[in-house]
């Protein structure tokens, strides 16, 4: 619970309640003296204290929360929530103390208490799903922009309001931090709020306290089977947003035997989105060109309207996230004439950092970006510059380290299936040998395609360089992995590198960007 995490956005003005209130309407064990005592905001760690917080230490993988707590207290925190064995650990720091049984269970409802969420006027959106996620939270956000909405999100990239951001630590913030952005966004009068929702965040309780208006489901495919033992308990967890103690209305897209398993066992209502021919559902998307620049597609809804728009990313899998944000703002109880009347002469005007993001000119290969570091989201990817590339496409990527080892030997296997030649480096190895993880990406790609060409270059510069050499006029080069991030952890440490900003690099030293 040391070290000081990314700024996050809090309230500038907020607003104190009682100690006692809060001890009060949760039933807490109180420790010590309360009475008189104003809480202003709530944190999980000891170095994200600011003056008049309630410090809530839990169980950690090393240490209990609550030993920092004489840190809190230097910090300028005002009282401690934690459990039993953490109360002992506390009590040292002259905090008075409110006890529960589990307080990382009730961080989000005492942060809603805290920063008075329920009061927030805001429509809030959340998107969960393997893949898409990030993409939905910036496609509706730049929708609402064009609708002329007052907007937020936040996502795995970032934390947004309006044109002030900081970078994201986890893809879904800790409860602290989530319920102090949404009291932001409502000092500035945002009015509607994108919000990206991992599995881990409905299990590790992040979004607790929170009701949305309306979610939305993308696709469930292998990952993170690190966390939950198989792709059923993986589901299990996307599932539970669709209950009405989570959500209000949900949309969910059916081309997968996963969403329509969803949509029958959903708790609030849900309508439904097909994006594949010959699957019914209420909204159904057709793709009418994809170019390298950007994707057009028609999308016709239950009572027969229609709208057409293009978004300025490659793919169908581009396309079906738009119309995903689409339908939710319809069931958010926006008109679709009026988002066709938005979108209608320029398209979505979307920018999404390192999802797909071309970096390269007009000049030499087609260079794109992303983040995507799944089986799935390597198919779709390539599949995508397939149809918009006449040449070779040239694939870089590597694996993360300490994470989900099983899906290595289909990442590999899908991306020798999908590309002419292959670079394979070193992603983010953390603790792991980057060697043995190498190994397996290779080894995958080798068993389904023993003819292809590949590259195996540790240093990620070095590989990106051997990936321009090996592309030239009419190519297309897709690194895969780092997406927007702008660092690469390897023992612990993370070393600064920009996948965007190397590879603009490289195309000026070869000649390519003037």
């Amino acid at each position: 619970m040391t070290g000081t995490p990314p700024t996050a956005l809090r309230p500038l003005h907020p607003s104190p309640r009682s100690l006692r209130g809060l001890a009060e309407a949760f039933g807490f064990e109180v420790r010590g003296g309360i009475d008189e005592i104003d809480v202003t905001g709530v944190a999980i760690a000891s170095g994200a204290v600011n003056g008049g917080d309630l410090y809530v230490g839990v169980p950690g993988r090393n240490a209990h929360g609550a030993d920092f707590a004489a840190q809190a207290a230097a910090n300028g925190a005002v009282a401690v929530l934690t459990d039993d064995a953490g109360a002992e650990r506390a009590a040292a720091s002259g905090l008075p103390v409110l006890v529960t049984p589990d307080a990382r269970a009730a961080l989000g409802e005492v942060a809603a208490w805290i920063h008075r969420t329920a009061e927030n006027p805001a429509t809030l959106f959340g998107v969960t799903g393997t893949n898409g996620k990030t993409s939905v939270v910036y496609l509706l956000d730049a929708l609402l922009r064009q609708l002329g909405v007052t907007a937020g999100l936040t996502s795995t990239a970032e934390r947004r309001i309006g044109d002030v951001a900081v970078t994201s630590s986890l893809t879904t913030p800790e409860a602290s931090e989530l319920h102090a952005l949404l009291a932001r966004m409502r000092e500035v009068d945002v009015r509607a709020v994108g919000i990206e929702v991992s599995a881990q965040a409905l299990s590790r309780h992040r979004v607790d306290g929170i009701v949305f208006d309306v979610v939305g489901f993308t696709n469930l495919s292998h990952d993170h089977l690190d966390d939950y033992a198989s792709l059923e308990e993986y589901f299990d967890a996307k599932r539970e947003l669709f209950t009405p103690e989570r959500a209000r209305r949900g949309v969910v897209t059916v081309d997968s035997e996963w969403g329509r398993r969803l949509v029958a066992e959903s708790r609030i209502p849900v309508t439904t989105l097909a994006t594949e021919p010959g699957v019914e559902a209420d909204w159904m998307l057709e793709i009418l060109d994809e170019a390298p620049t950007h994707t057009a597609f028609r999308l016709v809804g239950p009572d027969g309207r229609a709208l057409e728009t293009r978004v300025p990313l490659i793919g169908r899998f581009m396309a079906s996230n738009a119309a995903l944000a689409i339908v939710m703002l319809v069931e958010g109880g926006h008109d679709l004439d009026l988002i066709a009347h938005a979108v209608a002469d320029h398209g979505i005007d979307a920018y999404i950092p390192g999802r797909a993001e071309r970096v390269s000119g007009e000049r030499g290969p087609v260079v794109y970006i992303d983040y995507g570091h799944t089986p799935d989201a390597f198919r779709q990817t390539l599949d995508a510059i397939r149809r918009t590339t006449d040449g070779r496409i040239v694939m870089v990527f590597g694996a993360d380290g300490d994470r989900d080892a099983t899906k290595r030997r289909d990442m590999g296997a899908i991306a020798a299936r999908g590309a002419d030649a292959l670079v394979i480096t070193d992603f983010h190895p953390r603790w792991e040998d980057p060697a043995a993880i190498r190994a397996a990406l290779i080894a995958g790609a080798r068993a389904a395609v023993p003819e292809r060409e590949i590259h195996e270059i540790a240093d990620p510069r070095a590989a990106f360089r051997q990936a321009l050499a090996l592309a030239g006029e009419g190519d297309a080069i897709l690194y895969a992995g780092p997406g927007h991030e702008d660092y690469q952890e390897v023992a612990g440490v993370k070393h600064p590198y920009s996948a965007r900003d190397d590879a603009r690099l490289a195309l000026h030293e070869a000649g390519w960007l003037a």
